[in-house]
């Protein structure tokens, strides 16, 4: 295990090696998020309903991507700014994205799968993506910035979720920014204590916050395939166990990993959440169609 001083972290040569990365990164991102969502046949939103929420609920200024049709020009003449007149319905049309990017996403069992980390981006984005091409706004739980549209901002998601971390072995969402009464989606493996998203989930259906949590986990995950003398160790080397009978290990691991699955899904539904289970063997088109929907139901 290597270990950094906080100096070290910010110096110009790590800023510099860490923006690089991002870069290169990107385009592969974008182009995957892209792809994957022209597989989802958007057609008529659906979520801008007439009657619902039609009533006058706020101004708030206009951001990139608001077209030029939904400015108040009356209200906007009146301060050095322009205003979007917002109905009750509109404002709530928010999704907000978590994905965990602790040390333990970043497995997978064979390289002609991607890691976990890296589905979990990829959906992140197509939904980004198809959000925003239906008018909404969209923004990621750990930045301190609220929900914005339009291309640019899909941008600074991608930028974010490249953006390489000092991660944990496990992470559980901690959402800085989610705004009451919009929508939200976790991506993790939710191998850690649940203690931390039984927290933010509670909290969330305190705030009016509807959505669904995405158990991402690699085939080996859930197949346990060991056998014999084998080495156990966390990605980040600080957990470690060895055995020499690996398959005895395995009726208890799959006994835990489905109490576990059991523990999230009566979580989501005691929240009036939804949760998915998905595994990155799989192809990632069914995964983003299941959240689409899932969206449209928590409007």
């Amino acid at each position: 295990m290597t270990s950094h001083s906080p100096t070290a972290l910010h110096s110009p040569e790590t800023l510099r090696h860490r923006s690089e990365t991002v870069a290169a990164s990107l385009p592969a991102l974008m182009a995957s998020a892209e792809h994957l969502a022209a597989t989802v046949l958007l057609g008529v939103h659906g979520r801008r309903r007439a009657g619902m929420g039609d009533e006058f609920w706020q101004y708030r200024p206009a951001e990139p991507g608001d077209s030029f049709r939904s400015v108040d020009w009356r209200r906007s003449a009146r301060a050095d700014q322009a205003f979007v007149r917002e109905t009750e319905w509109q404002a709530a049309q928010a999704v907000m994205l978590g994905v965990d990017d602790s040390a333990s996403m970043a497995f997978t069992g064979h390289k002609s799968r991607p890691s976990k980390l890296r589905r979990a981006q990829t959906l992140a984005m197509a939904l980004a993506v198809l959000s925003v091409r239906g008018g909404e706004r969209v923004g990621l739980t750990t930045l301190n910035e609220p929900p914005k549209g339009g291309k640019a901002q899909l941008i600074r998601l991608a930028q974010a979720l490249m953006d390489p971390k000092e991660p944990i072995d496990y992470g559980a969402p901690k959402p800085r920014t989610l705004p009451s009464g919009s929508r939200a989606v976790f991506f993790s493996d939710f191998l850690g204590p649940i203690e931390a998203i039984e927290r933010t989930l509670t909290s969330a259906a305190d705030r009016g916050v509807k959505g669904a949590i995405v158990q991402v986990l690699d085939p080996d995950e859930e197949a346990f395939p060991f056998d014999g003398r084998t080495v156990f160790e966390s990605m980040q080397g600080s957990l470690r166990f060895e055995t020499l009978k690996a398959k005895g290990l395995r009726e208890a691991y799959l006994d835990r990993l489905a109490a576990r699955r059991d523990a999230l899904a009566t979580l989501s539904r005691c929240t009036g959440w939804q949760m998915l289970s998905h595994h990155t063997g799989s192809p990632a088109e069914p995964a983003l169609m299941w959240l689409h929907r899932a969206l449209e139901r928590a409007t």
